[in-house]
């Protein structure tokens, strides 16, 4: 009975912080954009294509994800010894664990910056021109 409260607990504290790291990562990208306004106006007015746009801002976001992903996985081998305990039929490096993550947290963060990146999209050369 303990170990199912200690796994449900585990299960989800770690969906509220994947909800968290989906939240700030809207945040962090929804106000780089807002922050480009003027730039990526410019990229429009010059001729970039709505594609090009949105290609800038996802890779924007792709960088972060992946500095983020490096550190948390380099992170997570180091302190595997002290969860190991807690651990039931799993190696502590298994590695499709380790994959199945990174995969899930970056299908997330390409989520979470598909909407800043379609705002930028849609930004009018002009008025962005104007605000600066």
């Amino acid at each position: 009975m303990r170990e199912r409260f200690s796994a449900l607990l585990m299960g989800t504290l770690a969906m509220l912080g994947l909800v968290l790291a989906a939240l700030g990562l809207y945040g962090v990208m929804a106000y780089s954009v807002a922050r480009r306004t003027g730039e990526i106006g410019l990229r429009m007015a010059l001729g970039a294509a709505s594609r090009d746009i949105f290609r800038l801002v996802v890779g924007h976001a792709l960088a972060l994800v992946g500095c983020g992903l490096v550190i948390g996985l380099l992170g997570a081998l180091a302190i595997t010894r002290g969860l190991s305990a807690t651990l039931y039929q799993i190696s502590p490096t298994d590695p499709f664990t380790f994959s199945a993550v990174a995969m899930l947290l970056a299908t997330v963060a390409l989520l979470a910056c598909n909407l800043p990146a379609r705002r930028a999209t849609h930004i009018d050369p002009m008025e962005a021109l104007r605000c600066e």
